[in-house]
């Protein structure tokens, strides 16, 4: 009886092994997998680089340090800085532009670090350095954009204390003021906003793309020469 209690007692434990078998092997095959790779960032997302100059104190401008972020977790170099480092920045960029580390530019201002955005254009054009796209955010006071970045967007509050940028004669690219008035932003919250995080974030994306676009192509000589040149070699010789 004692034998056959054994038995039994050791029969009725074999599921129970089976599970605890089932289980070990499935924590090794777990164990085992490699974590799910982050994907890779693109070439010219790595050779971007992203500056975001914050306006006066460093403490009304924290949202740039969110979009910061999220361009971080795209694989697309930032710096966060103060608007008063705006020159220091520039021979920075200058700097890596020219090492080729850096091959587009992007900047990115919040009130007085708005402000200084067509300052910093202006000497990183006098560098030789080209800014692919800048993005001012309530700029707080009356800005006149004499060079040029491929893009200037000015985001302001037209009933607030933003004020839009004018062009100045001879203006290269392409300047876009864009009022957001009746939106529900601030001055101390057009940085946080989500819709405008978003559409920072989506234009620097944009830029990146262009960026990536075919070389340009050499031009064909004109249809009218070349079709001269046709009839020129057809045309009887003269003695």
């Amino acid at each position: 009886m004692r034998l056959n209690g054994r038995h039994t007692a050791g029969a009725s434990q074999l599921p129970a092994l089976r599970v605890w078998a089932i289980c070990l092997l499935l924590l090794s095959v777990v164990a085992m997998s490699p974590a799910p790779a982050r994907a890779a960032p693109s070439q010219a997302a790595a050779t971007t680089h992203v500056y975001l100059l914050r306006g006066v104190l460093n403490i009304f401008s924290l949202g740039l340090d969110t979009i910061g972020a999220r361009l971080q977790a795209q694989g697309i170099p930032v710096t966060v800085a103060n608007f008063v480092s705006w020159s220091s920045l520039a021979d920075e960029a200058a700097t890596e532009y020219r090492a080729g580390r850096i091959k587009t530019i992007v900047l990115v201002g919040h009130s007085s670090g708005a402000t200084a955005l067509p300052d910093m254009i202006a000497k990183l054009n006098h560098l030789g350095v080209p800014v692919k796209l800048a993005i001012g955010l309530d700029s707080v006071f009356k800005t006149k954009l004499s060079t040029g970045a491929d893009r200037y967007i000015n985001i302001y509050i037209g009933d607030g204390p933003g004020e839009p940028v004018r062009a100045a004669a001879g203006l290269r690219g392409k300047l876009d003021n864009v009022d957001v008035r009746g939106s529900g932003v601030g001055h101390i919250t057009i940085d946080k906003n989500e819709a405008i995080q978003r559409r920072v974030i989506a234009e620097i994306d944009a830029a990146i793309a262009r960026s990536r676009g075919p070389a340009v192509q050499i031009a064909e000589p004109a249809a009218a020469p070349r079709a001269a040149r046709a009839a020129a070699a057809t045309a009887p010789a003269r003695n």
